[in-house]
């Protein structure tokens, strides 16, 4: 498989994804054209695996998205688990939690919505948002916060023991690519209703955002829990980095359809 991604090293400077181009194609040397083709011959592949899988109902997978507002998280489970079987994927995201959910442990209502056997879920924003928003905007103090990659990490290293794939995704795009995604929201009245004058107050602490991101990959990526960093302005390109990881991993999972329990052909259907 083309390497589609980008790893951060742990030994960078803090500032690594400032420097990071999200107009970046890595591992793929053809065009716009060329990637949708591409794309659509995995999506079709990823079909035909995910049936395997929920028939089987062994094997779990977790795909964890983030990104900056505008990132594109939205647009990317639209895309690449188009025509996939909805009985066998879900979409969970995490909003700003209720007072139930304060009055337990952070990780408490994230645990409830972790993939069954035979599901996928995808993560719309994760447990990650208390390493992210809770450090930028002072949610809590920094020595709370910074025990929490650890927190992670075991709590993942829990799901894998148990038998969860688990496929983290950053979706890179610049701040100039957001801020023309922004004015889109402004500029194009079917696209209001996505507007939403909090991301410019969230815009203003980039820099910040971007040395939490760089922290959070670093310090919880394993080689069971990796983490990509998808170079995102190019749409396209995001969809296609997407697919090749998640088709890969699908693969080495190698579901089957499972054995039947009777003989067929000793039954007729009358």
């Amino acid at each position: 498989m083309a390497k589609c991604w980008i790893e951060l090293d742990p030994d960078s400077r803090p500032d690594a994804l400032l420097k990071l181009s999200g107009s970046e194609t890595p591992g793929f040397k053809g065009d716009e054209e060329g990637a949708e083709r591409a794309s659509e011959g995995l999506r079709e592949e990823l079909v035909a695996l995910q049936e395997r899988l929920f028939a089987q109902e062994t094997h779990k997978v977790l795909v964890v998205l983030l990104a900056m507002d505008t990132g594109g998280k939205d647009g990317a489970i639209r895309k690449v688990f188009s025509g996939v079987n909805p009985q066998g994927v879900e979409v969970a995201r995490f909003a700003a939690p209720t007072a139930t959910e304060l009055a337990h442990d952070y990780l408490w209502r994230v645990h409830q919505r972790v993939p069954a056997k035979g599901k996928i879920v995808v993560f719309n924003r994760s447990h990650y948002e208390d390493v992210l928003v809770a450090r930028v905007t002072n949610l809590v103090p920094r020595a709370v916060w910074k025990k929490r990659y650890a927190h992670l990490r075991h709590f993942e290293r829990m799901l894998v023991d148990e038998g969860t794939t688990i496929l983290k995704f950053f979706l890179h795009i610049d701040a100039e690519e957001q801020r023309e995604r922004l004015q889109a929201r402004l500029d194009e009245p079917q696209k209001h209703w996505k507007f939403d004058e909090h991301d410019l107050e969230q815009r203003k602490h980039w820099k910040e955002y971007m040395h939490a991101f760089r922290d959070a990959i670093v310090k919880t990526h394993h080689k069971d829990a990796p983490w990509f960093v998808i170079p995102a302005n190019r749409k396209w390109f995001r969809d296609y980095a997407m697919l090749t990881i998640i088709v890969d991993a699908l693969k080495k999972i190698d579901p089957q359809f499972p054995q039947p329990t009777f003989d067929p052909a000793t039954i007729k259907v009358v």
